[in-house]
């Protein structure tokens, strides 16, 4: 009986952990577009963080779904990871890859998501 009640404690542990979890890295993916995406892109994705008036060209406008249904989840990945200009757009946007892990960069691009209220084509 004690094995029972200890494997059930263990896998209500696991599963609650779990959960835990997937919400850090929503918060995560969150909290890094605050700190990295928002001084362009904006603190809601409407493309009108407080660096745009210096920039010259304008930051890509994440909540916008008409626009970012064209693009393909992995193409996201790549210039988050990449920067602006490994898919040829403005070289103002930094590659991420380095200050953000691999699953942090994924988390992103389902954050993107979120933010548009929309999944690729």
């Amino acid at each position: 009986m004690k094995k029972r009640s200890a494997l059930i404690i263990i896998f209500t542990l696991i599963v609650g952990l779990s959960g835990l979890s997937s919400k850090t890295f929503a918060e995560t993916a969150k909290n890094n577009y605050r700190l990295y995406c928002s001084q362009c892109h904006g603190l809601t994705g409407n493309g009108e963080g407080i660096d745009k008036p210096t920039m010259g060209v304008a930051p890509k406008i994440h909540n916008n779904a008409e626009e970012m249904i064209k693009l393909k989840d992995a193409d996201i990945y790549t210039v988050t990871a990449q920067g602006g200009a490994s898919v040829t757009k403005s070289a103002l946007m930094p590659p991420w890859e380095g200050v953000m892990s691999e699953a942090e960069i994924k988390d992103m691009v389902k954050y993107l998501r979120e933010l548009c209220n929309c999944t690729e084509k």
